[in-house]
């Protein structure tokens, strides 16, 4: 998202990914459309997942550091870099960064997506993505690699401003100007594109008389306080006014980590609260196009956060390009909160404490709300107050970060 605005801050960048055949995931190339044809891409190989998985081995991290390593070192002997710039949740590429300037002098910075050590899961006892086995040895490689990760970045990057104050009380070592909070941008140019790609979702029929309420991305543990209140709100909507809900249909899309995973938890838990004949689940991800399109063909969008105060959905960007009405429901320290409510772009319920939080209340009202304003929806947004979430302004922001290590 920030490729399109590099060259306009004074940058020129090179692009470091894997080859899509060894990846294991949906593959959209709709994508190699958004990237600028002046930005050059360095395509790796890595060990074949088929080969891999014969070794239950399926870390791409793993799989790939020699070939990223292969793929750069004439560009590093030749100079061609100034600085490095991770920023992707394949932690264990981030010791490079390391490698890379104790080798060739390179300054690197990390981009903090999600938490590398974190302990999260040992606190909630929830499951970890991946299980319990899998998630122990990769914190396991966390506790030692991290530190001597950050240990020597000139600085980092993270979209929520609780991974700062994590890291810092964690590493007394780290200081406050070693950091800079950057959220992910919106995806504005994008949604310029959709309607030249005539892309097409399957999920549902925007016309076929149902409103059509969706939420697109990755449910996991963190989210069900969330979700359970948004489902005993509607059982209890639809106890009295059981004619509305006859013409409503909410789909989760993508719900699922693992390419191998379809579990259907959140149909499960709908069932529970008699919502089955409502409530449908996709559990593996769309491509990308393909999810913007479900936006744009819904009647209303669902927000649904995490009980840890530091996530920060990224995903609420596209929610709000696509210009629908927005039902949020979001832990109340979420700096999700703060930009719905400052650019009027939804209608947000929030919580604290989970154990001792009744939601159904605030939230009857809101889904009245969701309930008038699904049909005829004129977007209310204030979009100069959404103009500093923008990828361009991110982008403009991160170049002032690079600007300061080169010049130094």
């Amino acid at each position: 998202m920030a490729l399109p605005y590099f060259e306009e801050f004074g940058w020129d960048v090179t692009v470091l990914c894997i080859e899509p055949d060894f990846i294991e995931g949906i593959y959209d190339p709709n994508l190699n459309l958004t990237v600028p044809a002046n930005i050059e891409v360095i395509r790796s190989s890595a060990i074949s997942p088929k080969i891999s998985r014969k070794l239950k081995l399926g870390n791409l991290a793993f799989r790939c550091i020699p070939f990223l390593i292969k793929a750069t070192t004439k560009y590093f002997e030749k100079n061609y870099f100034d600085i490095v710039y991770f920023s992707n949740t394949v932690f264990l590429t981030m010791p490079l960064g390391r490698y890379w300037l104790e080798k060739y002098k390179i300054p690197y910075i990390l981009d903090f997506q999600d938490p590398w050590l974190s302990d999260y899961y040992d606190r909630t006892q929830n499951t970890p993505p991946g299980g319990k086995l899998k998630y122990a040895v990769a914190q396991s490689f966390a506790k030692i690699l991290e530190p001597l990760t950050l240990a020597k970045a000139c600085h980092i990057t993270s979209v929520s401003p609780e991974y700062p104050k994590v890291l810092m009380q964690r590493y007394p070592w780290l200081k406050e100007e070693k950091f800079s909070v950057l959220p992910f941008g919106a995806p504005e140019k994008d949604f310029d594109i959709l309607p030249k790609l005539n892309s097409q979702q399957k999920i549902f029929d925007p016309h076929d008389g149902y409103q059509h309420w969706v939420y697109v991305g990755r449910c996991f543990e963190a989210m069900y306080f969330s979700l359970k209140s948004l489902f005993a709100t509607i059982q209890k909507h639809r106890q009295h006014n059981s004619e509305i809900w006859q013409k409503i249909k909410i789909h989760f899309v993508g719900t699922k980590y693992s390419i191998f995973d379809n579990n259907k938890e959140i149909e499960a838990m709908a069932k529970s609260y008699n919502l089955e004949d409502i409530i449908t689940e996709y559990p593996q991800r769309i491509p990308y196009f393909e999810a913007l399109q479900v936006l744009k063909d819904s009647h209303g969008i669902l927000i649904i956060g995490s009980d840890d105060p530091g996530y920060s959905a990224s995903k609420v960007y596209p929610c709000i390009l696509a210009q629908k009405p927005i039902l949020a429901i979001l832990h109340e320290q979420s700096l999700v909160v703060n930009l719905l409510e400052s650019c009027q772009a939804g209608q947000v319920v929030t919580f604290s404490d989970t154990a001792t939080t009744n939601l159904v209340d605030p939230l009857i009202d809101k889904i009245d709300w969701l309930l008038s304003q699904s049909q005829n929806y004129t977007s209310a947004t204030d979009w100069q107050a959404f103009k500093p979430y923008t990828a361009k302004e991110m982008t403009r922001y991160l170049c002032h970060v690079f600007d300061r290590y080169i010049s130094s």
